[in-house]
This record gives C-alpha cells, sequence and structure tokens, in this order.
C-alpha cells in the first residue's frame, strides 16, 4: 500500500530520498521499498480490535453506525426511532406503549427538521440524490456538491433563490473542479428551473466562495463524445493530439470546450476513415453545425492540413 497518510509526516526515505514507502500494518512499521529501511515503528493501529474472518461475523461484531457525509441534512449523526413495535430482547409490546411509542417516533420526525435550515438541507439532500442517480455522479462529486450547497445556506444565501437553481449551481462547480465534463445544459433535461437561474447562481457562488475557476479543456470532452460516436482510440488520440497542437499555436483561446472538442474529433475521424457527419457531431457536442464547420475551418486553416472531402 502507497504511504500518503498526513498522520505520519514521512514523506521520502532519508537514505535513498525514495518517496515510495509502504505500511506494513501487521508489524506496525513504515517501510522504504527501494533500500528496505525502517522509517518508523510502532504505528498505532486505528482499525477494530476484533478480527473477523467473514463479512457476517464482521458485521455481528461491528460497533458503530455509518460514516458521517454531507449529503444527509443531519450528517448522518441523529438517531431514528424503529418502525418495529418490539423491545430491546424482541417481544411485542403492549397496546398502551405502543401509543406512547407512536407519540415519540411523530415528535423525533418532527423536531429532527424544527428548524428552516435543517428542512431546506433535507429537501436539497434528497434534489442531489436524484440528480446523481439521473446523471451517474459519484459518491466524491456528491460530497463536493453537498459541501458548496451547505457554505451558501451558512451564509444565508438560498432565501428568495429557487433551492434546485442553487444545488444544480453546486454540482455543476463541483464538476468543473473535479474536471468532470459536464455542462449546465445536461442539467436543464433534468431540472425544472430556467437556464438563467442556474448561471445566476453559479455565477454568484463563484463571486462569494472567492472560487478561481479555469476554462474547460476541450480535450476532457473527447473521450465522451468518441463513447457517443462510436470512435476508436486511435481517432480519440488523434483528436487529442490536434487540440494540443491548436493549444500552442493559440488557436483555442476564447472558443467553446465542446465546439473545438467537436471540430477535432471531426477532423480525426477523417483523417483515421471513420467519417461522421459535421450533424452526428454537433448532436453529441450539443452545438450547432455552424459552430463546428467554424471551428473546423480554423483548425484547417491554421494547422495547414490537406483533407480530401
Amino acid at each position: 500500500m502507497d504511504l500518503s497518510t498526513p498522520q505520519n509526516n514521512l514523506n521520502l526515505c532519508p537514505e535513498c530520498g525514495n518517496s515510495n514507502l509502504i505500511s506494513d500494518e501487521a508489524r506496525g512499521e513504515i517501510i522504504c521499498n527501494i533500500c528496505g529501511l525502517v522509517l518508523s515503528q510502532k504505528v498505532i493501529d486505528s482499525g477494530p480490535e476484533w478480527r473477523a474472518f467473514s463479512s457476517e461475523e464482521a458485521n455481528r461484531k461491528v460497533r458503530v453506525g455509518a460514516p458521517t457525509t454531507l449529503t444527509l441534512h443531519d450528517k448522518g449523526l441523529s438517531t431514528m426511532i424503529g418502525w418495529k413495535n418490539k423491545d430491546a430482547f424482541g417481544k411485542t409490546i403492549s397496546p398502551k406503549m405502543k401509543a406512547e411509542v407512536y407519540r415519540l417516533r411523530k415528535w423525533h420526525v418532527r423536531t429532527r427538521t424544527n428548524k428552516s435550515i435543517d428542512r431546506n438541507l433535507a429537501y436539497a439532500m434528497n434534489e442531489l440524490d436524484r440528480f446523481a442517480s439521473q446523471l451517474n455522479l459519484s459518491k466524491d462529486l456528491k460530497e463536493s456538491a453537498a459541501h458548496i450547497y451547505r457554505k451558501m445556506a451558512n451564509k444565508n444565501l438560498i432565501r428568495g433563490r429557487s433551492i434546485e437553481a442553487m444545488l444544480v449551481a453546486s454540482i455543476y462547480l463541483s464538476c468543473r473542479l473535479n474536471h468532470v465534463p459536464k455542462t449546465i445544459d445536461d442539467f436543464m433535461e433534468f431540472a425544472l428551473v430556467d437556464k438563467k437561474k442556474v448561471a445566476r447562481c453559479y455565477r454568484l457562488i463563484l463571486n462569494e466562495l472567492k472560487v478561481n475557476i479555469q476554462v474547460s479543456s476541450p480535450i476532457n470532452f473527447i473521450p465522451r463524445f468518441c463513447a457517443e460516436l462510436r470512435l476508436s482510440g486511435k481517432t480519440q488520440n488523434r483528436a487529442a493530439e490536434l487540440l494540443k497542437l491548436a493549444k500552442k499555436y493559440h488557436i483555442i483561446a476564447g472558443k467553446a470546450p465542446t465546439g473545438l472538442a467537436g471540430a477535432a474529433l471531426y477532423v480525426a475521424a477523417i483523417q483515421e476513415g471513420e467519417r461522421r457527419t459535421q450533424k452526428e457531431i454537433s448532436l453529441a457536442a450539443g452545438v450547432t453545425e455552424a459552430t463546428i464547420r467554424n471551428r473546423y475551418k480554423e483548425l484547417v486553416n491554421h494547422l495547414k492540413f490537406d483533407l480530401n472531402m
């Protein structure tokens, strides 16, 4: 296992200067993978004190709950009164006790969201789950989007604005920060708010959180468009090379990354004998055919390609 934990402050081997360190959990030692020097010993094991030899045994022995997560309005820390009318010994409780437990459950649910910010977060996190399932977002992206939304909620900037618009803007910013090739139009298919509202909320988040976002690289969109157009790996690599050349000659400045990626794929597909029409590429890239044509002409003229159309 490659050592990258911040608790050990040992990033380099003092003997050979190598950074490839391994952690031997059985011996409690940190060892250099090149020269074999033991950098640290008697490392504290933060795992459980019991051993288990099957998943069923591990589930029986575990004494902790699920890890905290920002995708739940209470971060998963609150308790829940179960709906089984049984006591700790598994026996059915009496009718009189059932009525008391029913009242306890009702007030417990009410007190979990007794504040306006809790009700706001509860609704927003449910919507986040819906977007994540529809857009196939990873767990890390969900956590990042929830973190951004919570920051805006704590600044009291959700009041008077659409919860869904602010949430979509948070997810979009999370995708931009993690270099995930998504555009605002990808979210509009599942959102019930106007695109202008989402763009307005996105700019507000950037200004309030002082986020310095970089322009998306068109190379990030190449694998996604290739998968939709069923193009080969050679075409994908060729399109990436074209975009690197375009960046070198300062052709991509001020251009939309999706249009550039579509034009590069159009040229690469012709060169590799996997021709696709401009309409097919424009549908995959989410831009007009005129944009593909204009970017295609710029690439061909600046890079001096001779394509026999």
